[in-house]
C-alpha cells in the first residue's frame, strides 16, 4: 500500500540540525576510492513476520561454556557457518554497484562513503541473521569480523600508515555500531524515523534532498522484505544474498527468491 509523501517531514529533520557537524567522519574520508580495491512517494514495505525463535534449550555444559566466553556446540559445523559468514559479507560488497548509490545519494567517491554503503547492507545481513537464534548469532559474529578484516586490508592497500589507519577504524568502530542501534529503531518504527538514521548514518548529516531519502528508505523497506524470506537454513550454509536494484521500476513487486546451491566442499 502507498503512504503520504514524507518530504515535509524529511525537510524537518533536514532542518533540525542542519548546523551539526558532520557525525563519524574519519581520517580516510578524502581518500578517492579510485585508489582502492526519480520515486515520490514513500511505500510501506511489510516486512514478513516470520515465526521467532523461541531461546533455545542448551545443556548446563553450553551454559557454562558460553558463560565463559565460548561457543557450544551448534546445529551445523563452526567452521561451514564461517564460510558462509565470508561467502554473505562478500556478496554486501561485490554485488552492490557502489558508483550508483555514490550519484545516486550524491555521496563523495572516498572510501569513508565505500565505508558507510557497505555497513548498511552488512547491518540488513545481521538483522536477517539473528532470526536464526544461536547459529544466526554466531554467523553475524564473523559477518563483522570480515568486515573489518576487509577495511584493513583496502586501508593498507591505500598506502595509509599503521597510526592512521588505527585511529580511522576505531573512529569506523564506533560509527558502525551508532549506525546499527540508529537502524535497529528505524527498521521497527515508522519511515520518518528510518529516515532520520539513514541521514545521520549514511549521508553523514549531509543530504539537502529529500528525494535521496525517500530512495533510501524505500530500497532499505523493500531489501529487508525480500532478504527476510530466504530460508535460514540456506543462508546458515551458503551465506548467499542477492540484492534487489536501487532503482527499479515496480518496487511494490515481490521478486521469487531463487534457491541457493550448497557445496559441501567449501568455497
Amino acid at each position: 500500500m502507498y503512504r503520504r509523501p514524507l518530504q515535509s517531514a524529511v525537510r524537518n529533520i533536514l532542518n533540525v540540525t542542519a548546523n551539526r557537524a558532520a557525525y563519524g567522519k574519519v581520517t580516510l574520508a578524502n581518500i578517492s576510492l579510485a585508489n582502492s580495491v526519480k520515486i515520490t512517494h514513500f511505500f510501506s514495505f511489510h516486512v514478513k513476520q516470520t515465526p521467532q525463535h523461541t531461546e533455545e534449550e542448551v545443556g548446563a555444559f553450553t551454559k557454562l561454556i558460553e558463560a565463559m566466553g565460548f561457543t557450544g556446540p551448534l546445529k551445523y559445523n563452526k567452521w561451514k557457518i564461517k564460510l558462509a559468514a565470508l561467502r554473505m559479507y562478500t556478496c554486501c560488497v561485490e554485488r552492490i554497484n557502489y558508483d550508483e548509490f555514490f550519484e545516486k545519494c550524491s555521496l563523495p567517491d572516498t572510501l569513508n562513503s565505500w565505508f558507510l554503503v557497505a555497513q548498511l547492507h552488512v547491518w540488513m545481513c545481521l538483522v536477517r541473521m539473528r532470526q536464526e537464534g544461536r547459529e544466526g548469532k554466531y554467523m553475524c559474529r564473523y559477518v563483522v569480523h570480515s568486515m573489518w578484516e576487509d577495511v584493513d586490508q583496502r586501508s593498507k592497500i591505500m598506502g595509509i600508515e599503521a597510526i592512521d589507519r588505527k585511529e580511522a577504524t576505531k573512529v569506523m568502530t564506533e560509527t558502525f555500531y551508532a549506525a546499527i542501534f540508529g537502524y535497529d529503531e528505524g527498521i521497527v518504527s515508522d519511515d520518518s524515523i528510518l529516515a532520520a538514521a539513514l541521514w545521520r548514518n549514511l549521508f553523514n548529516y549531509q543530504c539537502e534532498d529529500p528525494k535521496q531519502l525517500e530512495l533510501m528508505v524505500e530500497y532499505v523497506r523493500k531489501q529487508m522484505q525480500f532478504i527476510d524470506a530466504l530460508d535460514g537454513d540456506d543462508l546458515l550454509l551458503t551465506g548467499e544474498v542477492k540484492w534487489r536494484p536501487l532503482v527499479e521500476a515496480n518496487a511494490q513487486s515481490i521478486l521469487k527468491v531463487a534457491t541457493p546451491t550448497y557445496n559441501d566442499t567449501g568455497l
